[in-house]
């Protein structure tokens, strides 16, 4: 499926359901859809923060659909974890989210598979804002409709981004600029924002998710009146191409495929949304998944363990050529995945002591005895992404930016190229000890009876690696004898999927493991991620709690970027600021999407470029595949 900046923003072990929310920074380019007198806005069919968008206002289809795929069949899919809420508005702050659960809704604006960061009208026909980006105008189509009937209005539009913003700590930081929203024609709502120039934000307010506010401001079947700052497994109303069908909580969720559905002859949906059904079973463990797929309880499923990858795919299926085997290259996503201390306790407080933590990990050995070669390490929080990783020592435009806050960043930022310690070898582990020993020495603390000892409390530094994954555990074990070697006493704990969501909201861990995904175009998400507010607030993504005015300064570069290069070299100065403050400790990344699936399925010719697999959405059932395989069984 797609991988935009929306889901990028989504967490959960099920986000892998989601379609696609959405996108990022740079100058919108528009197309007119229509003419205009010289004295009014232009309306556009679409925007595009790259350049001329691919698709004129009167296009029939996207290139990589099948037009005539065949409508009907069932994919059944895993998800990981649990699940107790079907209110998006709360994710990730109460309940754990069907994520499955956002194929009911639609937006503003859909994204296009095959071009980078450019969106087309959905539940919006058009859309107008001026030069200087101070505003933006939706107008909604008159056929769009709630799967009662009822037709979407700007009513809806609004509660839909007051709800968000009241309620979802990363939707408050990500609309944060969104200072009002207001009808200004029967089918047209306007969102005003706190100041000119913020480019990306016409397009991102048109990903917004949109809600019935008549259903949430209703009754439930036993007459109590719904709240839409709680959970419930009421399942709500909806406007897009799937319903959900029926549920079994916190086991699994099937969705049916509207078949009036008010949109399904947009161009924007022609050949997608094919299955009848969507089905998703979830898995406590991984292995249990594996062997459901395994035994054709399941159709397709991403495998994202590289040992899993390499020894668990060898059953007669694979052999037989049942079972398909692929890997996709990820064009359009970057990440950070670490080790990340929690910044809000005094003892991760000095760089010096994070930084010897990373000279502790030798990711070069775990690479070759757990992942059986496959990973690389992480070198940038937008790994993945060559244009946005800072590289080398700035020059240029990024030199210009970092000037601005010299005197608040580490002088390395200026002087050395960034590069994590390089082990995989007796003779390099043991140079790398000797160097997390000075810098531990430098941060006041000393070796006493193979204990490391903080000389100004006298007590050993402890602390717990915190997973909700059990599979995981063993990258923990690999970790902890290195730290151990240096004298810090070391726990591992996993616990069950809710104790760790609810642990996060508090901020009540010492280490835990953490992904950020990045899209090819950063902008009002780096708040989220990094921004000193969202270090305070309960669920947002500021896991390690970074409070830096030097970052805040960074991100309203990125945010506020008036052309492509100036984004470029404001993201990868905030790149170098974050990479040499030492917040976490990188692990690892893979440029691929690993697959498995029953070939049960037919797909396009040619997938998307920047939409991975493109499963479930442009793909189908296919009839006479599904017999043979069901033949040879």
């Amino acid at each position: 499926m797609a991988i935009t900046r929306r889901d990028l923003l989504l967490t959960g072990a099920a986000a892998a359901a989601l379609p696609a929310l959405g996108s990022v920074a740079g100058v919108p380019v528009v197309v007119a859809a229509e003419a205009q007198s010289s004295n009014e806005l232009p309306w556009r069919h679409a925007l595009s923060l790259f350049g001329k968008v691919k698709y004129p206002a009167d296009f029939k289809r996207f290139d990589y659909v099948n037009p005539d795929a065949p409508k009907g069949g069932v994919a059944r899919q895993i998800a990981v974890g649990t699940f107790d809420n079907f209110n998006i508005v709360v994710s990730g702050v109460k309940g754990q989210v069907a994520g499955a659960v956002a194929l009911i809704y639609e937006s503003l604006l859909t994204e296009s598979l095959d071009e980078v960061s450019t969106e087309y009208g959905a539940l919006a026909e058009s859309v107008s804002h001026p030069d200087d980006f101070s505003f933006v105008i939706y107008r909604l189509r008159s056929e769009a409709k709630w799967h009662d009937g009822k037709p979407v209005t700007p009513e809806d539009v609004i509660f839909s981004l007051d709800s968000f913003k009241k309620h979802h700590p990363m939707y408050s930081a990500y609309y944060s600029h969104v200072v009002k929203a207001e009808k200004v024609g029967e089918r047209e709502v306007k969102f005003v924002f706190d100041a000119p120039g913020n480019h990306e934000l016409p397009q991102i307010v048109g990903q917004l998710r949109v809600l019935p506010k008549h259903w949430w401001e209703g009754t439930d079947a036993q007459g109590r009146k719904r709240d839409v700052s709680t959970t419930t497994l009421e399942i709500p109303l909806g406007s897009g191409p799937y319903r959900i069908k029926e549920f079994v909580a916190g086991r699994s969720i099937a969705l049916e495929r509207v078949k009036d559905h008010w949109g399904r002859d947009l161009a924007t949906n022609v050949g997608r949304n094919n299955f009848d059904e969507l089905r998703y079973e979830y898995f406590r463990d991984a292995t249990v998944a594996i062997e459901a797929f395994k035994a054709d309880q399941v159709d397709w499923r991403t495998e994202n363990s590289a040992k899993n990858w390499a020894t668990a795919y060898d059953f007669p299926a694979v052999t037989e050529k049942r079972v398909l085997l692929e890997k996709f290259p990820t064009r359009s996503s970057g990440m950070m995945q670490a080790f990340v201390p929690n910044l809000r306790r005094a003892k991760f407080s000095d760089p010096r002591l994070r930084r010897a933590l990373n000279y502790a990990f030798d990711f070069e050995e775990m690479n070759k005895q757990l992942f059986y070669g496959e990973y690389f390490r992480v070198r940038s929080y937008f790994d993945g992404l060559e244009e946005l990783m800072a590289t080398g020592l700035p020059q240029g435009r990024e030199l210009e930016i970092l000037e601005t806050v010299r005197a608040e960043v580490p002088p390395e930022v200026f002087t050395t190229a960034y590069s994590n310690p390089v082990g995989g070898n007796p003779e390099a582990v043991r140079e790398n000890l000797r160097e997390a020993i000075r810098l531990l020495k430098e941060a006041g603390y000393e070796v006493r009876d193979r204990k490391l000892i903080d000389t100004k409390t006298g007590s050993q530094l402890a602390f717990e690696l915190l997973t909700a994954e059990p599979a995981f555990e063993r990258v923990m074990l690999f970790y902890k004898p290195s730290l151990e070697r240096l004298g810090i006493a070391v726990s591992i704990r996993t616990i069950d999927p809710t104790q760790y969501e609810n642990r996060m909201r508090e901020w009540d861990f010492d280490i835990v493991t953490k992904s950020w995904g990045e899209s090819l175009s950063p902008g009002n998400e780096q708040r989220e991620h990094w921004g000193s507010k969202a270090a305070d607030m309960a669920g947002s993504d500021n896991i390690a709690g970074i409070k830096n005015p030097a970052i805040d300064k960074l991100i309203d570069y990125v945010i506020f970027a008036k052309d492509r290069e100036q984004l470029v070299a404001a993201t990868k100065a905030l790149d170098r600021v974050l990479l040499w403050n030492h917040y976490v400790i990188p692990q690892w990344n893979y440029p691929f999407q690993r697959t498995a699936r029953w070939d049960r399925f037919g797909r396009p010719a040619e997938l998307p470029k920047y939409g991975a697999s493109g499963f479930p959405f442009v793909w189908w059932y296919d009839a006479d595949k599904a017999a043979r395989i069901a033949k040879k069984s």
